[in-house]
């Protein structure tokens, strides 16, 4: 057992203190950290809180007080002011950046406000956007005016329609439970997904290397290749959860920096409070397995290969197969109780991603979590066998490599042991 724990050691601080490791991990939390901060980074460049100077000129004697009146244009970014000059001297004064831009107002034919507006850059989110809202806004009560509707009966009229739901079906999650989850299962889907991606590549790549370098010679000959396997698996697992831990503490420690504009928003619009505590341990459960799953996977695909540069032709199917399930899970977000998400649950490639996916968002009986569990476990008890013994074979494979037929004859090796 000791020889087993020395490989673990050894995979986990090779790769901890490797340039890859620190400098992938710096660049990720400075961008978590960036992230967490957008909201003042915008303002800082954004100048949000400052107004935009529009010069308001009313050709039609009807509308001017209006929108120079206080409040109506409060909220919206923009500060009118009344110009007595020529629309030339107007333009020039924008044109001169002193002002922000102008508006004209105008009545069409049936005395309705209508506008121009003239600024130095035009946007589709500039402040026309606002100037047209206060425009329309106009438009409307001086409609209802002239029709002779109060300004009660059209807030009558302009009130929601009171709409009453009742759930039918208990076992269903309500709305509410469905958005307290959905954080959590984003977070699962994104972590898994990038897990495997990321680690399983670097299991096959770290026993290709050591099959290049003529490290493994002596590996295999100080212990069995099956605890070679499984130690190196739990070497990247440690060092996975390493940086996990480090990405993490990072982001919560720049979240609550940025509590008063966004940590209570952001945990209550992703859904990650007050959620089921038995959610959080089947996430870890899922978790676990569709790690080890795709990991024994990967350390199998890497025992066949002798150059590096042969691992990501062969490691392909693995990360095809991740990425349909991840495909599949984003899609039943909008459709979690369809007949494909129910049916792809089971298929153990596609269960980490999917069984959660129901789980977060569906009320489903225990016996069918129960079932991809234990379809989970006896498939990677199965994988595990067989990939002891592509390993076993395969880690004494040299020479031109990279096809999935390898296996046949890394079996026969690891017989002939």
């Amino acid at each position: 057992m000791n020889k087993f724990w020395t490989i673990v050691g050894h995979t986990y601080f090779s790769r901890v203190k490797s340039k890859s490791f620190i400098i992938t991990t710096v660049i990720t939390l400075t961008i978590i950290i960036g992230m967490a901060n957008l909201p003042s980074i915008i303002d800082m460049f954004s100048g949000e809180d400052e107004s935009d100077d529009v010069l308001v000129m009313d050709e039609s004697g009807m509308y001017g007080d209006y929108l120079l009146e206080e409040g109506v244009s409060e909220g919206a970014g923009v500060s009118f002011e009344n110009f007595e000059g020529t629309e030339e001297e107007a333009k020039e004064a924008v044109i001169d950046e002193e002002y922000d831009g102008l508006l004209v107002v105008t009545a069409d034919e049936d005395n309705l406000p209508e506008g121009e507006y003239y600024a130095n850059r035009i946007s589709e989110t500039g402040e026309q956007v606002q100037i047209e809202q206060i425009l329309q806004q106009l438009k409307v009560m001086t409609g209802t005016q002239e029709a002779g509707i109060d300004q009660q009966t059209l807030d009558t009229i302009y009130a929601p329609v009171t709409l009453q739901t009742e759930q039918l079906d208990d076992s269903a999650r309500t709305a509410e439970e469905m958005n307290q989850s959905r954080g959590l299962v984003y977070a699962m889907l994104f972590i898994l997904y990038m897990t495997v991606l990321i680690y399983g590549q670097m299991i096959a790549t770290d026993v290709a290397t050591e099959k290049s370098s003529r490290v493994m010679e002596l590996l295999i000959s100080s212990a069995p290749p099956i605890m070679h396997m499984f130690a190196k698996i739990i070497g990247i697992a440690f060092l996975g959860l390493t940086q996990i831990i480090i990405l993490l503490g990072g982001g919560y420690f720049a979240i609550q920096a940025n509590e008063g504009s966004m940590a209570g928003e952001f945990f209550e619009v992703m859904g990650l409070t007050n959620n089921d505590p038995i959610i959080y341990v089947y996430a870890v459960v899922f978790f676990l397995l569709g790690y080890f799953l795709y990991a024994t996977l990967a350390a199998m695909l890497g025992s066949l290969v002798s150059r590096i540069e042969d691992v990501n032709q062969l490691v392909t199917p693995m990360v095809m197969v991740i990425v349909v399930a991840f495909i599949l899970a984003m899609m039943g977000l909008s459709m979690p109780d369809s007949t494909l998400i129910t049916v792809t649950s089971y298929i153990p490639f596609f269960t980490p991603m999917i069984m959660f996916l129901r789980i977060g968002m569906l009320n489903i009986p225990f016996w069918e979590v129960g079932l991809s569990i234990g379809i989970m476990v006896v498939t990677i008890v199965l994988l595990a066998a067989l990939a002891a013994r592509v390993y076993k074979g395969g880690v004494l494979m040299y020479g031109k490599s990279g096809s999935l037929k390898d296996i046949k004859q890394a079996m026969k090796l690891s017989k002939k042991e």
